[in-house]
């Protein structure tokens, strides 16, 4: 089981150094996002359709976190995917934190990864994606459709990559279209 655990954490690792870089949504080139000062917290926080994602993180505590050292990619569910997800924007609800710092947790991966490393990670792996851990303990995999990266996480549930990437100074930003942890109905 630790040998297992070793070698798919191994990509992860690879991944993590080639990824180190920072930015903000502007790219350089080769694709790269621009180096940024600003943290992922920072990020968040000044982007208009990650505001639900926004308020998730303060709801969790985790704002210190992810002002932090890092590095860590955000798989950052834009607004829309809260909207979709029925009992998405419960939450921002304070009897939810539990909810939403493990929500948090399946979004995050150790490691700053652009896009260009997904993809090169995929390319490695082959036909069945390259899979990675999140900061929950779960892995998700990340595959193509086309040119679009997909990941898809344990129970099945997927996101695509949207918008552009955001590179800060602890980490990436990646958005995307869904939630990959659904919201167990509140208890009100």
């Amino acid at each position: 089981m630790t040998r297992t655990l070793h070698w798919a954490l191994a990509p992860l690792a690879v991944l993590a150094l080639a990824g180190c870089g920072g930015g903000d949504d502007k790219t350089a080139a080769g694709g790269a996002p621009e180096p940024s000062t600003r943290t992922l917290a920072a990020t968040l926080d000044g982007a208009a359709d990650l505001a639900t994602l926004d308020r998730v993180v303060d709801n969790a505590g985790l704002s210190t976190v992810l002002a932090g050292k890092g590095p860590y990619t955000v798989l950052a569910p834009a607004d829309p995917a809260f909207a979709a997800d029925a009992a998405g924007t419960h939450f921002t609800d304070q009897t939810q934190r539990a909810a939403a710092a493990a929500l948090l947790r399946a979004h995050i991966l150790p490691g700053a990864l652009t896009r260009a490393d997904i993809r090169d990670a995929i390319a490695r792996a082959g036909p069945g994606g390259a899979r990675m851990r999140t900061m929950g303990d779960s892995l998700v995999t990340f595959t193509l459709d086309g040119e679009t990266i997909v990941v898809t996480a344990a129970d099945g549930a997927r996101a695509r990559l949207t918008g552009g990437e955001a590179a800060a100074s602890n980490g990436v930003v990646q958005p995307v279209d869904a939630l990959l942890v659904k919201a167990a109905t509140p208890v009100v």
